[in-house]
């Protein structure tokens, strides 16, 4: 394989090391406030043309079917919204022994609170060709369930308490997913035969979507103030991030393919991603709110600010493992 068919085939690993080397090298550029302006591009813009792209390239009656899939949500939430922050919860508890800071382990239970994200789970779905239906109503429903969910799962595990915008949260997440969604499909009504005729990239233009999302991930990562803290207690908490996930997927990779759980392989890859996802589109304002005025909040902060990069990153690594996975198992479903 030549050097430029190389290049193509691994654009988008290669399009994740350059994004993360330009969010090192000049990280003001995709910072709040800076010239891309990622609160207004990435929060409502990428995320909208995300879930557009997906309305468009989604067949309705496949929509309608993933509503109808009440055992993978109910797998997705239970996981994410109850196994995942009690699991945390007891390894915190071995995890205090350690040297480890303890306004960052606190941070990590709060990490296992929130609820999962919007995009990055859908758009790593479809990559891999899994049920990016079953993705898109999981992510979102997943969203508005942790509008009420979060602030009571920190109140058991922390302690603290506080009023939530809950209008102003729900009003954001219908508006950059429910609708955009709703017009994608109201277009593909429209345009099926066209869009049947010619196949337009979605897959691609999900994936520079993601580049973006990783580039001003990055660039509020490497920008921000309090990563600079006792080295030794950081790594590690990189290191337990980095653990975490890999195990989750693990465990929930084995749990969804055995014959007995009743998931297809595209399933699974659904469920992987976004029962392992974590917000912090929706973290870090809620942080805000239900921590104010804390004078720790800075520390809590940092394991989501960590955790969110580390999951694009981790799941970008793994798409072409898991894309040889699902082809192996397509193979073996089909008949000779």
């Amino acid at each position: 394989m030549g050097l430029f068919a190389r290049v193509r085939k691994e654009w988008f690993i290669i399009g994740i090391v350059l994004v993360i080397t330009c969010a090192k090298l000049a990280p003001s550029v995709g910072v709040k406030g800076g010239p891309l302006r990622p609160e207004i591009t990435i929060t409502y813009v990428a995320v909208s043309v995300i879930f557009f792209n997906s309305g468009l390239s989604l067949k309705t009656e496949e929509l309608a079917s993933a509503l109808m899939h009440v055992k993978l949500h109910f797998f997705v939430q239970t996981f994410t919204l109850v196994f995942f922050p009690i699991a945390i919860w007891l390894l915190l508890k071995v995890l205090a022994l350690t040297a480890i800071n303890e306004w960052l382990l606190r941070g990590l239970q709060t990490v296992a609170c929130m609820p999962p994200p919007v995009s990055s789970a859908v758009i790593l779905t479809k990559a891999v060709g899994g049920n990016e239906a079953a993705a898109i109503f999981n992510s979102a429903f997943g969203s508005f369930l942790g509008i009420v969910v979060t602030p009571l799962l920190l109140l058991v595990f922390l302690g603290s308490s506080s009023s939530v915008p809950f209008t102003s949260i729900f009003s954001q997440l219908f508006m950059t997913v429910v609708v955009p969604l709703i017009v994608g499909q109201v277009c593909r009504r429209f345009l099926r035969e066209c869009l049947d005729r010619r196949k337009p990239p979605f897959g691609t233009v999900s994936s520079v979507v993601l580049l973006m999302i990783i580039y001003t991930t990055f660039c509020d990562t490497f920008s921000n103030p309090n990563i600079e803290l006792d080295h030794l207690s950081l790594l590690l908490v990189v290191f337990i991030i980095f653990s975490i996930q890999l195990s989750f997927m693990s465990l929930i990779f084995f749990l969804s393919t055995r014959k007995s759980s009743g998931f297809t392989a595209a399933d699974s890859v659904a469920i992987m991603f976004c029962a392992t996802h974590k917000s912090l589109t929706l973290g870090i304002p809620m942080l805000k709110i239900v921590f104010e005025g804390y004078e720790h909040l800075s520390l809590i902060s940092v394991p989501l600010l960590i955790y969110h990069p580390a999951q694009i990153l981790l799941g970008s690594i793994l798409l072409p493992s898991i894309k040889t996975w699902m082809s192996g198992r397509q193979k073996t479903l089909t008949p000779i």
